[in-house]
C-alpha cells in the first residue's frame, strides 16, 4: 500500500464522527491492505477502549464501524446513543434490514430521508424491504410509482428484479438484474441477488464470481461470504470454504453462524459419507417430487389438484381421501383416479401422515395438524435461507413451511452437506412463524 493511502486512512479513522461516504472511503482504502479486517478490528477496538459508553458523534462513529464488520446489533446499541442526522438513520436503518427486521428498517429509512438522506435512494431500500419482508404486491405497486419518477436506472431495474424473483419468475429477474448491473457504477444489491439466483439454479461457477465481486467491493457482506463457503463446500474444496468463515470471524468472532459452519467445515476433511444410503433417499425424493400434471387425469380430478395446492406426488401422500372427498366437486371417480396413480409408483394417500404419526409422541400428531394452517402452507420459496439450506430442502422435496415443520433433525442432519449451522437456521425461521421441528420419541 502507498503511503498516500496510510495517510488518507489515518485520517479518517481520527475524525471525531463519520457519515455513511467516511465508512465507503474506508472500505476501498482497506480494500488494498494486507490482512485489513485483522487491522480495522483492532483499530475498532482501540475506538472502544477510548469511549466506553459513547455519546453523540463518537457513538455515531462506533455505531457505522461496527456495522461495517457485520457487528449489526451492537452498531444498533451504540448508534441509538449518536447524534440524531441522517448517517445514523441510514446506518440503523441497514442495520435492521441485515438483520431481517423490515419494518425498523422502513422506519429508519423514512426518518433519514427527513433528515436529508437522498429521498429517492432511501425510497429504493423501503421497496426492497417490503419486498423482503413478505409484502410483495405492495413493493411492486411501489416500484412502478418509483420507475415513473426516477426513469431506468440501476436501482428501478434491481428492483423490478426482485419482485420477478419472489414472483417465481428467475429468467426476468436474471435479466432486469444484468440490466442493472450495466449502468455505470456498482450496484450490490443487483450482484448478490444475481448471484443468488445463479446458485439455486446451479450456475456455481457464475455465483462464484458475482459472491467475489460483491465481498471485494461492498462492506458488511457476509451473506455473499457465507454463501461463497457453502459452494466451496459443496465442491470440496474445505480450505477456500474455511478462508471465507475465517474472514467473516476476523472482523466479528462472535458470528454464531460462521463458527458453527467453520466447525462443519472442518469435519468434513474427514467425514464419512454413505453414498448408497444418500442414493436412496435421492431417488425417494425424486418420486416424491414428480409434478401431478405428469399423469393422465381427468380434467376435474386436475383442476381439483390444482386448487388444492396439491402440485407433487409429496403434496398428495401428505393427503387424505377424507380431505380429498371433502372438496367440492371431488367424488368417487376422481378419488379412484388419484389411487391408482400413486399405486404405481407404490405410494398411498395418507402415507406420509402415516410415517410421521408413527414416530411422533402421543397426541402430538394431531396437535401438529390442528396447527395453523395458513402459516403451514406458506411456500418456502417466500422465505429466506441460506443456499446450503435451500438445496437441502428442495433435494427432500420440502416446498412449504408445513412441510419443513413435519421433518425431524436427524432427517435434515442425514441430508449430504447439511450440517449443525443450517439446522439452526431452520429452527431460526420456523420459530419466527411458531413453528418448530418434528421431534422424535
Amino acid at each position: 500500500m502507498e503511503q498516500t493511502d496510510r495517510d488518507a486512512i489515518a485520517e479518517v479513522l481520527s475524525k471525531d464522527t463519520w457519515t455513511m461516504q467516511d465508512s465507503q472511503t474506508l472500505f476501498k482504502l482497506l480494500s488494498n491492505e494486507t490482512n485489513a479486517p485483522e487491522k480495522f478490528k483492532g483499530a475498532l477496538a482501540k475506538m472502544e477502549a477510548a469511549e466506553a459508553e459513547p455519546r453523540g458523534a463518537a457513538a455515531v462513529k462506533i455505531g457505522i464501524a461496527r456495522f461495517m464488520v457485520c457487528r449489526f446489533t451492537e452498531a444498533l446499541a451504540a448508534l441509538s446513543a449518536g447524534t440524531d442526522n441522517k448517517d445514523r438513520r441510514f446506518a440503523q436503518a441497514l442495520c435492521h434490514k441485515y438483520l431481517r427486521q423490515y419494518d425498523r428498517a422502513v422506519e429508519e429509512f423514512r426518518r433519514a430521508a427527513e433528515r436529508g438522506w437522498d429521498a429517492d435512494e432511501a425510497e429504493a431500500q423501503t421497496i426492497e424491504c417490503l419486498a423482503l419482508g413478505g409484502q410483495v404486491e405492495q413493493a411492486s405497486v411501489a416500484v412502478e410509482r418509483f420507475t415513473r419518477a426516477v426513469g431506468q436506472t440501476a436501482d428501478s431495474c434491481f428492483l423490478a428484479g426482485l419482485i420477478a424473483e419472489l414472483s417465481g419468475q428467475p429468467d426476468e429477474a436474471c435479466a432486469l438484474y444484468e440490466q442493472a448491473r450495466g449502468f455505470e457504477g456498482f450496484h450490490v444489491g443487483a450482484t448478490f441477488r444475481l448471484a443468488y439466483t445463479c446458485d439455486l439454479h446451479g450456475d456455481e461457477d457464475q455465483a462464484v464470481q458475482l459472491y467475489h465481486e460483491c465481498v471485494s467491493r461492498s462492506a458488511a457482506h457476509v451473506s455473499a461470504l457465507l454463501n461463497l463457503a457453502v459452494l466451496y463446500e459443496d465442491a470440496g474444496d474445505y480450505d477456500q470454504a474455511g478462508d471465507c468463515l475465517r474472514q467473516i470471524l476476523a472482523c466479528n468472532p462472535r458470528h454464531e453462524r460462521a463458527r458453527l459452519f467453520l466447525r462443519d467445515v472442518e469435519a468434513s476433511k474427514t467425514m464419512y459419507f454413505d453414498e448408497d444410503q444418500a442414493r436412496r433417499i435421492a431417488k425417494h425424493n425424486a418420486v416424491l417430487d414428480i409434478p401431478v400434471t405428469d399423469f393422465e387425469l381427468s380434467v376435474r380430478a386436475r383442476n381439483c389438484l390444482k386448487k388444492m395446492d396439491i402440485r407433487t406426488l409429496g403434496d398428495l401422500v401428505m393427503t387424505t381421501e377424507t380431505e380429498l372427498l371433502a372438496y367440492k366437486n371431488f367424488g368417487e371417480t376422481s378419488l379412484r383416479e388419484i389411487k391408482t396413480m400413486l399405486a404405481a409408483k407404490g405410494l398411498h394417500l395418507g402415507q406420509g401422515l402415516d410415517e410421521t404419526d408413527a414416530l411422533l409422541a402421543g397426541g402430538e400428531a394431531a396437535a401438529r395438524r390442528a396447527e395453523d394452517e395458513s402459516l403451514r402452507d406458506i411456500p418456502l420459496d417466500r422465505i429466506e435461507l441460506s443456499v446450503r439450506a435451500r438445496k437441502a430442502v428442495d433435494a427432500m422435496g420440502v416446498t412449504t413451511l408445513g412441510g419443513l415443520a413435519d421433518k425431524s433433525e436427524p432427517e435434515l442432519l442425514a441430508c449430504k452437506n447439511f450440517g449443525q449451522s443450517s439446522l439452526n437456521e431452520v429452527v431460526e425461521r420456523l420459530a419466527e412463524y411458531g413453528l418448530k421441528l418434528r421431534e422424535l420419541e
